[in-house]
């Protein structure tokens, strides 16, 4: 115990008067020197002013870089917004838009015609490039009959899984074989799938085109009956609507009169999109809907788009 106790003695001793006077002996951090006191080997460290000053020095930089981290940390990073395609239009006029998807058949063609010019309704066919190319003269038809023909993709893939590249090879396809059937080059868009993203919405930009969704979805494509097709429809129909169909579902040939009927005797005047939509001059609010530059803001609830519905 004498020997420990010695032992300390002389750490504190050595620390405070340098070793006999002897400065450089204890001149680095961490050197190790020995002693003999009474046969007793000691191990000690000895720490100078200027170790001393240097270690309040390191923690001070680690805290301020620590301080660093945690308010870059704190401070949100700028995220861009999401764009949107255009779901409908806001207007004062009682218009709608009817529209059809169409990338399967044609059998169903000539009877939608009829209807609709029964009516004297003009609507809007989104097609497929190889849908176009496929059936030439049911897209001549559409175009003759005074309807928009309008891109549907060119071979209908969902968009967001293809490259910027692809997305204009099939968007380009499309219009040329449109184009080459119907005299009339489209310049309006519509996803296959409604499915899309940032950098489709871009090319279409790059393009000159506009991407246009729906908020009122018919879910012919779900098989639903002609009543309850029409049920739908005419609940969710607003001025400024723009209404989804497909040429080739089970029933919407059944249903459209009754469709158009109601919503005429509701007031309404049915035209393409072409003619629903700006061109300039507009914003489009969080849901999509599009605003022109000169009238306040509506918020509305459209309906949620998922890439599960087919065409």
């Amino acid at each position: 115990m004498a020997g420990r106790k010695a032992g300390a003695y002389f750490l504190f001793n050595a620390a405070y008067t340098g070793i006999s006077g002897n400065a450089n002996a204890i001149s680095e951090l961490g050197v190790q020197q020995k002693a003999e006191n009474g046969g007793l080997s000691v191990r000690y460290f000895v720490v100078t002013k200027k170790h001393i000053l240097g270690g309040l020095l390191c923690l001070a930089v680690l805290a301020l870089a620590g301080c660093f981290i945690a308010g870059s940390a704190a401070v949100p990073t700028a995220v861009r917004p999401r764009k949107l395609p255009i779901y409908c239009v806001q207007t004062d006029q009682k218009q709608a838009a009817l529209s059809f998807d169409v990338a399967m058949e044609a059998d169903g063609i000539p009877l939608l015609i009829d209807i609709l010019e029964r009516y004297g309704v003009k609507a809007t066919f989104f097609v497929a490039g190889s849908w176009a190319e496929k059936y030439p003269q049911a897209a001549k038809a559409l175009r003759d009959a005074g309807h928009d023909v309008e891109n549907h993709s060119d071979d209908h893939p969902h968009m967001p899984e293809l490259s910027k590249e692809e997305m204009l090879q099939s968007i380009r396809a499309c219009n040329e074989k449109v184009e080459a059937a119907t005299g009339k080059r489209p310049t309006l868009f519509r996803a296959p799938y409604g499915d899309y993203d940032d950098a489709l919405l871009d090319v279409l930009e790059e393009m000159g085109m506009q991407c246009i969704q729906w908020d009122v979805d018919s879910l012919d494509w779900k098989d639903k009956s002609a009543d309850q097709i029409l049920s739908r429809v005419t609940a969710q129909t607003t001025p400024g609507s723009i209404i989804r169909f497909h040429n080739d579902a089970k029933n919407t040939s059944a249903a459209l009169p009754g469709v158009i009927e109601a919503l005429q005797q509701d007031g309404y005047s049915l035209v393409p999109v072409s003619r629903l939509v700006r061109k300039e001059g507009y914003s489009l609010n969080q849901e999509g809907r599009q605003i022109p530059a000169s009238a306040p803001q509506e918020t509305a609830e459209l309906p949620k788009t998922t890439a599960s519905s087919p065409a």
